[in-house]
């Protein structure tokens, strides 16, 4: 489940794309915090961010929004499904891409889109870890149908210091689980999802409230999402982000981090403004990639801070810093501190020109 506002929202609505968003996401109702019996123990009504947004504010599966996006494309550019890059080539007049399974071929530019985990970064840039900056979390993610309680448009969630499970209830009757738990070794790998399921089983197995009967869900799930928590970090203003002809956009270029809840819009605002440079620029592409960094790249690292303070939100180090934020919590109840909670990291300052 991602968040979807701001900026994203606005470049979601000149691509057309509203009404089809908004019909596949969720209106959330309330957040709530329960004790390991059950018992709620802070919480806010969710319209807070309704307020904030003016409306503009809705929280939907990720597939769905990808869903919608490559229905608005389907059969009007090329699509190429179950092959990678292999190998980039630059010349002054193309890019030379090889792949593994197709044949190699040239083109104009090359936009890599593709991750925390980018495969165009790695090859052009160099390894992952001169950019992966990692915030001490991980972090996964499952769904399962039949799953009993159901709370309607209520995100709830049980933390314990160091680790937090939600869960969210989606249409056909299916449930969207969350886990997030610190881990300060950034190197452990746990490849394979028997070996991740069993990380999590040990890691929830003492948890109170449902943990146990959301581990046998886990059990039961044929998918699930299992990754480090981190941002990538390619300053910008030393031109970071493009090498020659390659530019890089969304998590590939400048991941804010899962956690921050608004990787998808950010990424859409910087295609949009990619894509606009582009078209003013009538061939030099490389005054246009100038441009996309010089009006994202400030945006982009305000995101980044405030994706690292809020971090600690939904793995509270302490039973301190547990009930402290179970505190701020329940003083959201009340509008004017919610509101001046919210706007700080809801309100995007960034104005998208207009191509």
């Amino acid at each position: 489940m991602i968040d979807f506002f701001g900026a994203g929202f606005d470049v979601a609505e000149r691509m057309g794309l509203l009404p089809t968003i908004e019909s596949k996401g969720y209106r959330v109702q309330e957040v709530r915090v329960v004790d390991g019996e059950g018992r709620r123990v802070a919480g806010f009504a969710a319209d807070t961010f309704f307020r904030v947004a003016r409306g503009r504010y809705t929280s939907l599966p990720r597939g769905e929004l990808a869903a919608s996006i490559f229905g608005a494309i389907a059969g009007r550019v090329e699509i190429i499904f179950g092959d990678s890059v292999a190998r980039i080539e630059q010349s002054r007049r193309c890019v030379h891409v090889g792949f593994e399974h197709g044949p190699d071929r040239d083109f104009e530019l090359v936009v890599g889109a593709d991750g925390l985990h980018s495969n165009v970064r790695m090859l052009v840039h160099g390894a992952e870890s001169r950019f992966e900056r990692y915030l001490g979390y991980r972090v996964a993610a499952f769904e399962a149908t039949g799953y009993r309680p159901r709370d309607e448009l209520a995100y709830v969630m049980y933390t314990q210091v160091g680790q937090q499970v939600s869960r969210f209830t989606m249409r056909d009757d299916r449930t969207m689980f969350l886990f997030i738990f610190r881990d300060e070794s950034p190197d452990r790998a746990d490849h394979g999802v028997p070996a991740q399921k069993a990380r999590l089983r040990t890691r929830f197995a003492r948890g109170g409230w449902e943990c146990a009967q959301i581990l046998d869900a886990l059990d039961a799930s044929p998918d699930l999402y299992f990754d480090r928590v981190s941002q990538i970090r390619m300053d910008p203003a030393q031109g970071l982000w493009t090498r020659g002809r390659i530019t890089l956009v969304g998590d590939a270029a400048c991941c804010v981090s899962l956690l921050a809840g608004q990787g998808s819009a950010l990424a859409m605002v910087a295609a949009y403004i990619l894509a606009g440079e582009l078209h003013r620029a009538r061939g030099d592409y490389a005054r246009a990639y100038e441009r996309y960094q010089e009006l994202l790249g400030p945006f982009v690292a305000g995101k980044q801070q405030a994706a690292r303070r809020f971090a600690g939100y939904f793995a509270p180090r302490s039973k301190l810093s547990l009930f402290l934020r179970n505190q701020v919590m329940n003083l959201m109840t009340i509008p004017w501190i919610a509101d001046r909670v919210v706007v700080r990291d809801m309100v995007d300052q960034i104005e998208l020109p207009r191509y």
